[in-house]
């Protein structure tokens, strides 16, 4: 790092930090390697600067900070790891350029699998958010889909708990998860509704071809109208013993069933 990147960041100018923060060693690393990513400025611990690289500081005004300094910048309780980031939300994406382009993988060859698409019919806790956008990118997921209204807003939170996959899966805003779906079996897409009273076990309910798996909120489950658009309801067999699994759990086992299939 040079010395004029090497802003120090002193107590006085500590004060409530004002617009969308970012933080986490992956979070941070990921938003900055997103090119659709608009960051504004990064404040960082010289261990962090270290992990980060100057690659990706180089597209940010930054400065080093202690750790305690950045702490009282972020949200009480904020587990930062170092490094904050100052940036905007992401542009609004569309799903059906996005689910134009063929799947690829880690080094942006194409390849020849199953699409997976994930739709999140209202699910509000963005820690479970997060943690299902996570699986999604450790499975391949062409995208999470969300209503606009009635999902958590982008924020640190989502983004730490999303461990960077908020910046590298598409995060798709749709105004109805009800048409989505409609457009979705249009594309071609096998929609499954994964429910604790589904008519199959998951397994049985795959079949070749690009799949969307739609999860309901943490209470109510899936809205009618959004399972009256899916092509069939699958559970996920468990010990009876257990009432049921927490959502971002569910969506980690159906999508290591769904690739697996």
């Amino acid at each position: 790092m040079s010395r004029q990147d090497r802003r120090h960041f002193h107590p006085k100018e500590q004060r409530p930090a004002e617009g969308l923060w970012l933080y986490g060693i992956h979070a941070v690393k990921a938003a900055l390697a997103n090119p659709r990513r608009k960051a504004l400025r990064a404040v960082v611990t010289e261990r962090a600067a270290t992990e980060i690289g100057q690659k990706l500081l180089g597209r940010v005004r930054h400065e080093i900070a202690d750790a305690n300094a950045i702490g009282r910048m972020l949200p009480d309780g904020a587990v930062h790891q170092g490094a904050a980031l100052q940036c905007e939300k992401l542009p609004k994406l569309d799903l059906e350029e996005v689910l134009s382009a063929p799947p690829r993988d880690a080094a942006h060859q194409p390849i020849a699998r199953r699409r997976l698409v994930v739709v999140l019919d209202q699910i509000s806790d963005p820690h479970n958010e997060g943690a299902i956008l996570r699986s999604a990118a450790a499975f391949g997921a062409s995208a999470v889909i969300v209503q606009d209204r009635h999902a958590p807003p982008e924020s640190g939170v989502l983004a730490k708990a999303a461990s960077g996959a908020l910046d590298t899966v598409p995060y798709v805003e749709v105004v109805n998860i009800a048409r989505a779906l409609e457009q979705l079996g249009h594309m071609g897409f096998w929609r499954i509704a994964l429910a604790g009273d589904g008519e199959m076990a998951l397994a049985e309910s795959a079949r070749a071809g690009d799949i969307a798996l739609v999860l309901g909120s943490e209470g109510s489950g899936i809205r009618r109208l959004v399972r009256e658009r899916c092509d069939v309801s699958a559970f996920i067999p468990i010990d009876r013993k257990t009432e049921s699994l927490n959502v971002s759990n569910a969506a980690a086992v159906a999508l290591y069933e769904l690739r697996r299939a």
